[in-house]
């Protein structure tokens, strides 16, 4: 079970977050929220993360709100600084993972997708990323300046990160190698609390090959 804490910032603020320990020693992760907040589910997964083997940080980037609905989900994300969650948040995050661990990979999810992609591009010292649907405007975050190992975990039914556009980010990433799964299934349909678009074996499928990526990536 893990715990909030507080870690700082290169600005110097702090920022709170989700610790799940793994122990000394232990590979660590960067878990980035969905555009619900640090809710239960991302707990829980923080959990389940330090549990196979990673410590892991969740940051709580909308300091402690959570939607209860798409709507107020989606103006908390509108009114996030993707910047400042970026270079400051999850650089944050880094370095407080970077003085315990001796690799630090990132994932995250819908919100948090984009957000991998981004620490991906802007932050030296990842040693790998997995991302589930979500990609960031190529204006703020190129994802053919990846030069870390990627994964991504793509939906099939989903209007928001579209084939298309996932297409577009193999196109872009070309000469990079990036492992890419689709799955046929909603966006979301690695959430358990949304049983709408819950798909259980594309969830255990995407689990087990998220867990493997980051074994080959972060051990030794």
């Amino acid at each position: 079970m893990g715990q909030m804490i507080e870690f700082q910032r290169p600005d110097g603020q702090r920022s709170p977050a989700w610790l799940a320990d793994a122990g000394p020693g232990r590979p660590a992760l960067i878990l980035i929220q969905e555009w619900w907040g640090l809710n239960t589910h991302i707990r829980e997964l923080a959990d389940r993360f330090a549990a196979a083997g990673f410590t892991t940080l969740a940051p709580d980037l909308y300091r402690g709100r959570i939607a209860s609905s798409a709507d107020e989900a989606n103006h908390l994300m509108t009114g996030l600084d993707f910047a400042d969650a970026t270079h400051q948040d999850l650089a944050g995050a880094l370095s407080y993972l970077q003085a315990r661990a001796p690799k630090v990979g990132v994932t995250g999810f819908c919100m948090g997708g984009a957000l991998t992609i981004a620490a991906a591009v802007h932050l030296p010292g990842l040693s790998a990323a997995s991302c589930f649907y979500g990609i960031p405007p190529a204006e703020f975050a190129d994802p053919a300046r990846i030069a870390i190992p990627f994964q991504g975990h793509f939906a099939d039914r989903d209007d928001w990160c579209t084939p298309a556009a996932v297409d577009g980010l193999v196109s872009a990433m070309q000469g990079k190698s990036p492992e890419i799964h689709r799955y046929p299934a909603d966006h979301a349909f690695f959430n358990d609390k949304r049983p709408e678009v819950y798909d259980a074996g594309c969830a255990a499928q995407a689990w087990e090959r998220t867990l493997r990526f980051f074994q080959d990536t972060l051990n030794g």
